[in-house]
């Protein structure tokens, strides 16, 4: 691995981890959202996962005006799960952010989160978010609950990484680093948080962006089904029966999202 960085704030309040895989169209614009952040404590933590379509240059030019960024470069491509593995070993901040590098967050996005996550006590926040297409026009948004626990989130995953924000004093950092799969890290990741004890908390403001891309695993149905019925099995080790009544209520889940989707 190499790593070139910038100027670095000493503990920074925030640590937001994003990992880049040829995302030259779409990284300038998703740095910039983080940038804007309202509270500027913070640092940015980019890993290139050798990307081949000159992301690596797009993300130098932005560090050169923004010197909270860090920009770590793996020498070989090892997956989206290594990469937030190296940034976050490599984080300070006391709140770790994540952010894929096509996505987008409001500037109040990090500032609303920390507030309502003093209010309650939470340790993990997630919030409710839009669905843009790969051009940036709007979807649909996105609602989130109140509350999820481990064995609700079973049967729903309604959290987007995008939008989860960890408080560091309430959940060990140790519980956020990615086992080293081939699909469904995040899944898994959020799934022994929430095993562990921790509840998800919801706040129900539209604070970032999910942009669909055309061929991601969320545009495959199959694929996606499949993803979740590994980590049931093999990661969680559920027993066939449940794991088969986890898998309707996440087909049911996804179901009425997608008619929402298309109702708008």
């Amino acid at each position: 691995m190499a790593c070139s960085s910038g100027t670095t704030l000493k503990d920074p309040l925030v640590s937001v981890i994003i990992p880049c895989f040829n995302s030259a169209d779409h990284i300038e614009e998703t740095l910039a959202s983080v940038s804007d952040q309202t509270i500027g404590d913070l640092e940015i933590l980019v890993v290139d996962d050798c990307s081949i379509d000159g992301s690596s240059s797009v993300i130098e030019k932005v560090a050169t005006s923004e010197p909270r960024l860090r920009f770590l470069k793996q020498r070989s491509n090892q997956g989206v799960a290594r990469a937030r593995n190296w940034a976050l070993a490599e984080s300070n901040g006391r709140y770790i952010a994540y952010l894929d590098s096509d996505d987008l967050w409001a500037p109040q996005k990090l500032e609303r989160q920390i507030a309502f996550m003093s209010e309650c006590g939470a340790g993990a926040c997630f919030t409710s978010y839009e669905t843009i297409e790969e051009d940036g026009s709007y979807r649909n948004t996105v609602h989130v609950p109140a509350s999820i626990t481990y064995q609700q989130y079973l049967k729903n995953t309604v959290t987007c990484s995008h939008t989860l924000l960890f408080d560091t004093r309430i959940i060990d950092k140790s519980l956020l680093v990615m086992p080293d799969i081939r699909r469904g890290q995040d899944f898994a990741t959020w799934a022994q948080i929430m095993k562990a004890g921790h509840v998800f908390y919801g706040l129900d403001e539209p604070l970032a962006k999910y942009r669909k891309c055309a061929g991601s695993l969320s545009s495959n149905p199959l694929k996606s089904v499949r993803r979740t019925w590994n980590i049931y099995r093999n990661v969680e080790h559920l027993s066939l029966p449940f794991a088969a009544y986890c898998q309707f209520w996440q087909l049911y889940h996804a179901a009425i999202k997608r008619i929402r989707s298309k109702q708008g």
